[in-house]
């Protein structure tokens, strides 16, 4: 047995008690169980269990195994704090508890740097640590029900859960040579209370995955073609889908860690944010290779998509601006699962300012029962 495999199982005993080396599983969970919790996919999590895995998916399901047991023990330190105080220790509570969130999250930009043979596993991953700091036993970020104050004036409760991206969007990237698109295709957020921030219950933290492609069009017709005026897409672009135009190519895959705060007031919520981690997935050349048989061509390519690299995807790490969405419901205990949260945005690329909306819909409500004021 391996050191590394026996420090994985050891600590694992810790968390799902005794480990049958035999058949390969705990006594308190089954390996699918644990797979989900821990953020991997049940392929990943057999290699690791079975003694399989490679030396550096050991070191880092160790170093995650250990932040996890860390995560608890602070957890267990913050409950004792809770029941011996509860008054004076309410707002360093609600401090710790960013702080956990935010630790278990640096996780998912640990692993944007995993090896790309890893890719199916990696996809998976990224999504499933941020989905295990909110979604598992260890950690649970959202402020409750008996939290709340006795009038129940805290908006942002029944905001808190998962929310999605509603639809795509696309933008083109102006640079010196055409071509270039940048498609989001997909986003997870999870919302919490910022209670540590606000005690009146109107700022929300959001934790969001984002999925991103840059696609090049081998016609690189020129970006005015997309534009209505200077700053607003044509209909046609919008609506267009690149995987059926055999003019489109994907060139790369871009894994995006993301921290909204939103700002509720009566009619309106304000959104701010910034990129926290983000990596990026090349096409392989032998997949260029079959659609350039010109090597020149592809070394072309692959220049152009470094300097993207380098300098327009930094502009969109930048904070967005966007408008202030209206309010789901102007009575916010009547928010509830299916409601969205429309913000028209400007993204700026090379000089260029053009405009976009991104629509967030509440998919999984943490609190879906209505406060109740507490009695005089």
């Amino acid at each position: 047995m391996n050191e590394p495999y026996s420090y994985f199982t050891s600590k694992l005993k810790k968390l799902y008690g005794k480990f049958d080396d035999t058949h390969k599983r705990f006594e308190k969970s089954s390996n699918t169980e644990i797979s989900r919790e821990l953020g991997y996919s049940d392929a990943q999590f057999s290699r690791l269990i079975n003694d399989t895995a490679t030396e550096g998916e050991y070191a880092r399901a160790n170093q995650n195994v250990d932040r996890i047991l860390e995560l608890i023990e602070l957890k267990k330190k913050l409950e004792l704090l809770e029941s011996g105080s509860p008054k004076k220790t309410r707002l360093p509570l609600k401090l710790a508890i960013a702080l956990l969130i935010l630790f278990a999250c640096l996780g998912i930009t640990y692993l944007f740097t995993l090896e790309k043979n890893e890719t199916e596993d990696v996809q998976t991953v990224k999504y499933d640590m941020l989905r295990w700091s909110f979604e598992t036993p260890f950690v649970n970020p959202y402020t409750k029900l008996k939290e709340l104050p006795s009038d129940c004036d805290f908006p942002c409760y029944k905001y808190q859960g998962k929310w999605q991206l509603k639809n795509e969007y696309k933008l083109p990237f102006f640079r010196e040579r055409n071509g270039f698109h940048y498609l989001a295709t997909d986003a997870i957020m999870f919302a919490r209370c910022m209670g540590e921030k606000s005690d009146k219950g109107n700022i929300i933290e959001g934790y969001e995955y984002q999925r991103h492609e840059i696609w090049y069009d081998t016609r690189e017709v020129p970006i005015d073609s997309f534009l209505l005026g200077n700053t607003d897409l044509r209909k046609f672009y919008v609506e267009m889908d690149f995987s059926k135009d055999e003019s489109f190519v994907k060139i790369a895959t871009i894994h995006t860690f993301y921290r909204d705060e939103f700002l509720i007031d009566s009619t309106q919520i304000h959104r701010t944010g910034r990129d926290i981690g983000r990596d990026i997935e090349f096409i392989s050349p032998s997949e260029l290779s079959a659609i350039f048989p010109n090597q020149n061509v592809i070394s072309d390519l692959v220049n152009e998509i470094n300097m993207i690299t380098r300098d327009p995807l930094n502009d969109f790490s930048k904070p967005s601006s966007c408008n202030p969405a209206a309010v789901p419901n102007i009575d916010f205990h009547a928010v509830s699962a299916g409601d969205e949260m429309r913000f028209d945005c400007k993204m700026t690329t090379s000089r260029v300012t053009l405009n976009y909306t991104k629509t967030f819909v509440l998919q999984d409500q943490y609190i879906k029962n209505i406060c109740r004021e507490l009695a005089n």
